[in-house]
């Protein structure tokens, strides 16, 4: 069962991907399994400390940078030291008219795994993107949350499961939860 966390930037973000010729695409995750629902045309997870998105793109054996047509990060973002450095490295490794879906939280509490370093909004996240280099034009950027989503992120267990019946699930923009976008390049 997903987080209520997570529930309607799942929804969207299925919605977007889907649009894409996925079968036709090369697919590189970061850290996370998002893209395990995904029938693309290859799709590799590239795990941390083995790979470290911040220290620069990944490379193949022959020492080249490998390139792909989507790059997924799933609440992966709130977890690098240099995030702006990793959208840079991101950047550099989408082919022409590749991809960079990212989702990562807002309101949440702290979860250092291994550290907890950042929060955005879709504002601040479509920012963090034009800054990396991808043109503001070619970048869609979301929220969503309301205060019984936020409230329910004081209980313990956490991440709260969501629960048909009990989650309203209706946006507050003043209260977000989470914001993903998908960059072009």
């Amino acid at each position: 069962m997903p987080s209520v966390n997570r529930v309607v930037m799942q929804r969207m973000s299925r919605n977007w991907l889907e649009e894409l010729p996925l079968a036709d695409m090369d697919a590189a995750e970061v850290s996370g399994k998002f893209g395990r629902r995904f029938t693309f045309r290859s799709y590799e997870r590239f795990r941390y400390p083995k790979y470290d998105v911040c220290a620069g793109p990944y490379r193949g054996r022959d020492g080249d940078v490998l390139s792909f047509d989507l790059i997924l990060a799933n609440q992966v973002w709130e977890h690098l030291d240099r995030p702006y450095a990793a959208t840079r490295n991101v950047l550099e490794m989408l082919r022409p008219g590749g991809y960079f879906w990212v989702a990562v939280p807002f309101f949440i509490p702290y979860h250092g795994d291994p550290v907890d370093c950042s929060r955005w909004s879709a504002r601040g996240l479509k920012n963090l993107l034009i800054e990396a280099g991808f043109d503001e034009d070619r970048i869609t950027a979301r929220q969503w949350g309301n205060r019984a989503a936020a409230l329910r992120n004081f209980e313990t267990p956490w991440p709260p499961a969501y629960e048909r019946g009990r989650d309203d699930l209706t946006d507050e923009p003043d209260f977000p939860i989470c914001s993903w976008a998908l960059a072009r390049k």
